[in-house]
């Protein structure tokens, strides 16, 4: 394995390549996996017009093609006690998994994020013999349980990375290579925000508040409640509160939060409610990646239950200086993070006021643009792709798994 050479390959060179039609096994475990799998599977068709698909995931994959085997909703589980409130269903599901690819027989299995699930899976595989393994951004054990790095190396044949600093951390401090292949939140950012030109910054009528609370019932459960608390004043300024709902959670769920209050829902306008915001309050995950790409100054919030303990677990365990992608992948400040035991209503209140017409709002656009240049423009889903398609021709030429 290397890293993925900086530069543009024609597809044509490596449908070249293809010797058969190859079966392609996907796990996706959540929404952003679901989207991200989505755009690989149809740059793995741009490359392999043969590729067959059958996979874990959801409604992007399914648009895709292929067979969908489970949804992401039935393993979407997180938190010690949510896992294990859910166990039996988690088990039943790795289980059908490991049987379903014994039976299918895929050429390649592409794992997608959801390390807990995906790397018990690659050590199935792998032990079954029954194809190479390519994990599709890689696992954040950076952050968290960097001990299962001794599972990659045993089971996984190729690492795509999507954030640049890991190449360092897999490379040089493990000395595992990998591939970098881009960034494909700002690949998807890029593509939008040229698509719709006429669409950006704050255009007309009232100034926007957008609240991203998270994929997961137990995040919004966590974090709506103190996000709409410290932006509601902010509706008698004139501000309009919009929340962004995502896939899979129905209407219903956010309507027992935003009852009574003057926050308006959206679904599936995550972008062009960001075109137009003029400030965000996020949950930390990959939508605070792409409120910085679409230049909306945000306050990262991230409440959990018994904040205190895993406060104090951050400061003895947890490896990195930041939760948010946005300052990781800069490695300093640019966005505030409100983190477990510093989340409360005084602090997120501060913080609000201080973006939207303080010091603070200059300082982080500015930020934004180390962010945009610190990731490249390299398209992910094209490049990863093209590498699978070549890896697996070069493997199946060899008969090497």
């Amino acid at each position: 394995m290397s890293s993925c050479p900086r530069k543009q390959y024609g597809s044509n060179s490596f449908q070249l390549l293809i010797l058969n039609q190859v079966k392609y096994y996907l796990i996706a475990g959540e929404a952003s996996g679901d989207l991200h799998a989505s755009r690989l599977m149809l740059a793995l068709k741009d490359a392999d017009a043969e590729a067959e698909f059958r996979f874990y995931g959801g409604d992007l994959m399914a648009a895709a093609g292929g067979t969908m085997v489970k949804h992401y909703r039935e393993l979407a589980y997180m938190g010690f006690i949510p896992v294990m409130m859910h166990l039996p269903t988690i088990l039943r599901n790795m289980k059908r998994a490991k049987q379903d690819i014994l039976a299918w027989k895929p050429n390649v299995l592409i794992l997608v994020d959801y390390p807990g699930f995906n790397l018990d899976i690659a050590k199935f595989v792998k032990a079954q013999h029954i194809c190479p393994v390519y994990y599709y951004i890689a696992p954040k054990i950076w952050a968290w349980k960097e001990y299962r790095i001794k599972n990659i190396k045993r089971d996984v044949d190729e690492l795509f990375s999507i954030l640049p600093f890991e190449v360092d951390f897999f490379e040089k401090k493990h000395h595992y290579p990998i591939h970098y292949v881009g960034n494909p939140t700002a690949d998807e950012v890029r593509e939008w925000r040229l698509s719709h030109p006429s669409q950006g910054g704050d255009g007309g009528g009232s100034p926007i508040i957008a609240l991203l609370a998270g994929s997961r019932r137990q995040e919004i459960k966590d974090n709506l409640p103190m996000m709409i608390r410290a932006a509601k004043e902010y509706a008698d300024k004139g501000y309009e509160l919009v929340l962004a709902g995502a896939p899979g959670i129905d209407e219903a769920y956010y309507k027992k939060f935003i009852a009574g209050t003057p926050v308006r829902l959206v679904k599936n306008q995550t972008y062009d409610l960001l075109s137009q915001a003029h400030a965000a309050l996020v949950t930390s995950g990959t939508a605070a990646l792409e409120t910085a790409l679409f230049g909306v100054p945000q306050v990262v919030c991230y409440r959990i239950p018994a904040s205190w303990f895993w406060g104090l677990l951050r400061k003895t365990i947890l490896k990195v200086k930041y939760v948010s992608l946005v300052n990781l992948v800069v490695d300093r400040e640019v966005v505030r993070e409100l983190v477990c035991e510093t989340f409360t209503y005084d602090n997120l209140k501060k913080e609000l006021a201080a973006i939207i017409d303080g010091p603070s709002r200059e300082e982080m656009l500015q930020g934004y643009q180390e962010v945009w240049e610190r990731l490249g423009d390299q398209k992910a889903p094209d490049n990863a792709a093209r590498l699978m398609v070549s890896l697996s021709a070069n493997k199946a030429s060899s008969g090497r798994h």
